[in-house]
């Protein structure tokens, strides 16, 4: 069930977190270790075991630790000198310390805004605040792993206002049913989306819809 902490609400079955009902994206190895350290609350984690979760049989520098808890705290509204969400435990690792409530569904749609989703196959790729670039690039949010999409093919921005899509350039063109995207173009739900040859299908949907409604629909 989504947990309560603050104005977040954090969902680990979806992998999904939200704060003051908007959804915030958070790289897979940040999300990786807020789901660690709120599995494990109140006990405090230490780094010698986080960085057998996160980075198994790797060297990495401290530093990259590091980094991660300022993205999370940044997310999460949280302050390295006033620590309310994550404490920093001198000497050994971190510990979630927020006070958290588990949220009914009724209660999690309440607190959560709509969420955004691209269908492919049977594939569902998260849709978060900002800009999610899609391309060939492993390194983008909605990774299409296809010789017809460019590395850098195309961008789907969120906000406030609901979801645009824009084409960067792209070499085989990034369309919405028939029609060519040239310009920024809105995105509703249960638009066409082809990226050369790769179909996908937008979804917009209230936090809470499960998979099988949404996928029925």
């Amino acid at each position: 069930m989504p947990l309560q902490f603050g104005d977040c609400v954090l969902n680990l079955g979806t992998r999904e977190l939200f704060r003051a009902e908007v959804q915030t994206r958070l790289s897979p190895k940040a999300f990786q270790l807020l789901e660690l350290l709120v599995s494990s609350r109140p006990n405090a984690v230490s780094k010698d075991k986080i960085h057998e979760t996160l980075w198994p049989g790797s060297f990495v520098v401290d530093g990259n630790l590091a980094n991660l808890v300022n993205e999370l705290r940044e997310a999460l509204g949280d302050d390295a000198r006033q620590q309310r969400i994550i404490r920093t435990v001198p000497r050994f690792g971190y510990a979630f310390q927020a006070e958290t409530e588990i949220l009914s569904r009724e209660r999690a749609k309440e607190a959560a805004g709509p969420c955004y989703r691209l269908l492919w196959g049977d594939r569902e790729i998260a849709l978060g605040e900002g800009e999610n670039l899609i391309g060939r690039d492993q390194e983008t949010v909605v990774w299409l792993d296809d010789v017809s999409v460019s590395r850098h093919h195309a961008r789907i921005v969120i906000d406030g206002s609901g979801a645009r899509l824009e084409d960067l350039g792209s070499k085989n063109g990034t369309f919405v049913g028939a029609k060519r995207v040239e310009s920024v173009m809105p995105l509703h739900d249960g638009d066409a989306v082809r990226l050369g040859s790769v179909a996908l299908v937008f979804r917009r949907f209230e936090a809470g819809t499960s998979t099988e409604t949404l996928s029925s629909r």
